[in-house]
């Protein structure tokens, strides 16, 4: 009988967990109900209340990790998730977010266009008047493929015949240049400085005059020298979004006043039988701590993170560097393109085995009091801005006070970025890096591949002259950087900005910066104002338009045993304002593509690499 007892008391847990939910173990499926219990059984529909039914087993107390199993398949969203502080982990556990093996579900923020009608043999449209609250459309996805919105040229660039007299608001255009567009109010003005891009509303185009009025300023509006044509007397731009401009295959065209979308397909295609999206969602996730409350001790595993958007201030946008830009109507601090993943005073979380992809913003940003955060082995590809961006610029105030100077202990510290690929970032504001990081500490980016690019491969540093900040011993090692700098100039495979003591660019493998556009020399490590006390070593560098390496209003640097491969007559190392002595070298390799042993050497030593 007592047998019996035991057996009975040993098999209750096991019977009770089969009628209901465990409480550190939590599964979602889009075939779910979040009116269900959660369990493999009877699975929740949605991240968001898994998330609620977690933070109500974290109030009870922990005692073991919490992991949501999230099912193959698609959840929709039309607002961010957020999590705060009461989300988090704690007494040295963690909460998991992680697909089932072997799966990969995708947190979509897009909206599936039906109801096509076709206007003639190519060209088709559709209402979204259902949907409340968008506009400014800028992306659209066909078959998970990003299509351009209609602009001409389709390839390529105009070039601005001559600047206005103020210099920032109207230009001239040459005759014939683009088909007048039916309504130019809807037209955009793509115009391209040597490092960042403006795109603003037309105000007015006089076909008389042949000239273009803006809405608003191009180029920022501080510093003064962002004039539209500062850098090069015709600089490249073209117009984007008018239905005059929808000639070509996949292109499309929104008309806010009909809320109605224009889309050209190939012959025989029918959109009915495709995959179009567009993105609803400003944002997908959101982790909101506080400096007195931080969130931590999340762990995103195998997730997609998919179709967010960013909209525009109606007077446009004006890059200033990597996607920081004067916000507008008003004045002020630099704003930054934002992320569809942003995290602030967030501690000991994981992304890894992530994709982040088709995104109207930036990628991931762990902002703000971010400390000790992991990114490993995720993709981040289709991307309109910053592909990662960790830490912020200098704006902030505390107390009338610039941060940095009044709490610089709050500077982004101990984060890591390792084994991702980031490529095709920038594919609406070009002046997008790879991997951008602001005013941070002990920060490690490694073993990443970073390629196609239309700006610089890694952005680090935010302090245009020598004076301390909380920037230092950050680490760029073993990265391969490749095919960046296809679009904008002065920039390159890794760009250093500003005092960073203890900080070392160590065994990276840079090549193929091979377009040089623009007034400014693109390098494969540039190395700008005030950066002081670096260790640049054993990186091997070639294919590169100008001199492997660059210093601009530099002081005292290292480098030492690197391989740098020179094409034409370009110096190994270009000192622009810097003094030649101040760089200290020791135990590199030169060599030049008119010596007979050049390919035979970056050969045998590309094989070493391997």
């Amino acid at each position: 009988m007592k047998k019996t007892i035991k057996a009975l008391l040993f098999l209750l847990p096991v019977l009770l967990g089969t009628a209901c939910t465990s409480r550190n173990e939590f599964f979602i499926s889009p075939n779910g109900d979040d009116g269900d219990p959660g369990t493999r059984g009877k699975p929740f529909a949605s991240i968001e209340r898994a998330r609620m039914e977690v933070r109500e087993a974290i109030s009870e107390g922990l005692d073991s990790d919490i992991t949501v199993w999230i099912e193959d398949g698609r959840y929709l969203i039309d607002r961010p998730i957020e999590f705060a502080s009461g989300d988090s982990g704690r007494n040295g556990f963690t909460i998991h977010y992680r697909a089932l093996p072997g799966e990969s579900p995708v947190l979509s923020g897009g909206y599936d266009i039906k109801g096509w009608q076709k206007e003639d043999d190519a060209l088709w449209s559709a209402s979204i008047a259902e949907l409340q609250g968008i506009s400014g459309l800028r992306e659209l996805f066909i078959n998970g493929t990003r299509a351009p919105r209609a602009r001409t040229p389709n390839a390529g660039y105009l070039r601005v015949k001559k600047a206005g007299d103020d210099h920032r608001t109207n230009f001239y255009y040459e005759s014939g240049a683009f088909p007048p567009p039916d309504n130019p109010e809807t037209v955009e003005i793509v115009l391209l400085h040597d490092w960042s891009i403006s795109r603003v509303k037309v105000k007015n185009i006089d076909l008389v005059s042949e000239k273009i009025t803006a809405v608003d300023s191009i180029g920022v509006r501080a510093p003064s020298f962002y004039t539209i044509d500062h850098w090069e007397p015709h600089p490249r731009y073209y117009l984007e979004n008018s239905l005059s401009f929808l000639d070509a295959d996949n292109e499309w065209f929104y008309d806010e006043s009909q809320k109605k979308v224009y889309l050209r397909l190939p012959p025989g295609m029918n959109p009915e039988e495709c995959s179009i999206s567009i993105p609803v969602s400003e944002g997908l996730i959101i982790l909101a701590g506080t400096p007195e409350s931080p969130v931590g001790n999340l762990r995103f595993e195998g997730m997609s993170f998919s179709h967010s958007t960013w909209k525009l201030s109606e007077l446009g946008y004006s890059g200033l560097q990597a996607t920081h830009f004067d916000p507008r109507p008003q004045s002020g601090e630099w704003a930054v393109v934002d992320s569809a993943v942003k995290a602030e005073w967030v501690e000991n979380c994981v992304f890894t085995n992530c994709h982040f992809g088709h995104l109207g913003g930036g990628g991931l940003w762990l902002a703000a009091g971010c400390r000790n955060c992991l990114v490993e082995d995720s993709v981040f590809t289709d991307i309109s801005g910053n592909g990662i961006m960790i830490g912020e610029g200098r704006d902030r105030m505390i107390d009338g006070e610039s941060w940095w100077k009044s709490a610089p202990e709050q500077a982004a510290k101990g984060n890591r970025i390792e084994n991702c690929t980031i490529t095709e970032c920038g594919r609406q504001f070009f002046g997008a890096v790879g991997i951008w990081c602001g005013l941070v500490a002990e920060t490690t980016i490694s073993g990443n591949e970073i390629s196609n690019l239309p700006y610089t491969g890694v952005s680090i540093g935010w302090m245009w002259d020598p004076q301390p900040t909380p920037c230092r011993e950050n680490i760029i090692e073993e990265n391969h950087i490749h095919h960046i700098m296809q679009v904008l100039s002065d920039g390159g495979g890794i760009y250093m900005l500003g005092l960073q003591p203890g900080s070392r660019l160590v065994n990276n493998h840079i090549h193929d910066v091979k377009i040089n556009a623009g007034k400014a020399e693109s390098n494969g490590m540039f190395i700008d104002e005030g950066s002081t006390g670096l260790v640049i070593a054993n990186n091997l560098i070639y294919n590169i338009a100008k001199s492997p390496l660059r210093f601009h209003k530099a002081t005292t640097n290292l480098v030492r045993d690197n391989y740098l491969f020179c094409s034409g007559d370009n110096p190994p190392i270009r000192y622009n304002r810097t003094l030649e002595e101040d760089i200290q070298k020791s135990g590199n390799s030169v060599f030049y593509e008119s010596d007979p042993i050049y390919r035979e050497k970056l050969a045998e030593i590309l094989d070493e690499w391997q």
